[in-house]
């Protein structure tokens, strides 16, 4: 790890605080999400990440801090697509909305976790065996090309193999009970379908991982730089998920521009040993991809197909 360990510690501590602060005060007893609450948590998310990113470029140097902005947009824009599956997930199996909250909290917890394991692994490869970013690259164009030809996204928990592995483990109850995960019956603990739902939110987010981390190191392999940026990326999902969940349908080009994000950061990779492409460069291409397909969609609205009236009998 290229910085010291005293800065790790310190910024874990900060998002434990920060984490403990958004779970036992502002959101102690369970509750539907106001957009007013949402938003002020989204600010407050981006905010912090824009002054941790203000505190990299002053103290460690230019390109750190570049590095960390297009590592935090690259995790940021990919991290939108993933609201809508989240939504999808939540409409299969009819959370309420007041515990919604909760499972995004322990979820995003457990992808911080793993989502470490990935960053070290993944510059672990990049350092002792250079070869593997043409593996990466190659993957990350794969699956750009893949992500612009796909159309309406599905969701499919009965599929899960981590989910199949549960209920061979546990009994499943088919009834919710409050914000409860498990419950004791007859002495047995028994699963909710909260803590179904927690099960495909995490393994669903591992998903993600295998394309936005590879991404970000194609940036760069400062593991302090990968880490903190998808952090803020990450703890700024749950609030922007309260935020967008009722409008992202709106932005039905979106993946198209996440396509292109992907696809640039694979060519880089591939191309790194003969034309190197500076990281502002990458930032600006990523900027404008983004915003291109947000824009794109607001211009030309997806066509909703309505049923037709039923015909009076002649």
């Amino acid at each position: 790890m290229q910085h010291s360990f005293e800065l790790w510690i310190a910024y874990i501590v900060f998002i434990l605080i920060m984490l403990g602060v958004d779970l036992c005060v502002f959101n102690k007893e369970a509750h539907k999400i106001t957009i007013k609450e949402s938003l002020t948590w989204t600010f407050i998310w981006i905010a912090l990440s824009i002054i941790f990113g203000a505190g990299i470029y002053y103290f460690m140097g230019h390109q750190q801090g570049i590095d960390y902005f297009t590592g935090y947009l690259i995790e940021k824009s990919l991290s939108m697509d993933n609201i809508f599956v989240f939504l999808l997930i939540f409409k299969y199996f009819g959370v309420k909305p007041q515990f919604q909250h909760e499972v995004l909290f322990y979820g995003i917890l457990g992808a911080l976790i793993m989502r470490f394991l990935f960053i070290i692994a993944g510059v672990t490869l990049l350092n002792h065996f250079a070869w593997t970013i043409y593996i990466f690259g190659a993957f990350l164009l794969y699956t750009g090309i893949k992500m612009a030809m796909e159309k309406d996204k599905e969701v499919h928990p009965e599929k899960n193999p981590v989910l199949k592995l549960l209920r061979q483990m546990l009994p499943i109850t088919h009834d919710f009970h409050g914000d409860k995960f498990l419950i004791k019956k007859n002495k047995k603990l028994i699963a909710t379908p909260l803590l179904v739902l927690l099960v495909v939110i995490e393994t669903t987010d591992v998903i993600f991982a295998v394309d936005s981390i590879p991404a970000i190191l194609g940036i760069t392999r400062d593991t302090f730089i990968v880490f903190s940026s998808n952090v803020f990326a990450i703890l700024g999902l749950r609030a922007l998920y309260f935020t967008l969940a009722g409008i992202m349908e709106k932005f039905h080009l979106l993946h198209y521009g996440l396509s292109g994000i992907l696809v640039f950061i694979g060519i880089k990779m591939l191309i790194e040993d003969f034309i190197h492409i500076h990281t502002e460069v990458s930032l600006i291409v990523i900027a404008v991809f983004l915003t291109a397909s947000i824009i794109a969609s607001l211009i030309f609205p997806k066509k909703t197909t309505e049923e037709p009236e039923d015909q009076p009998a002649p």
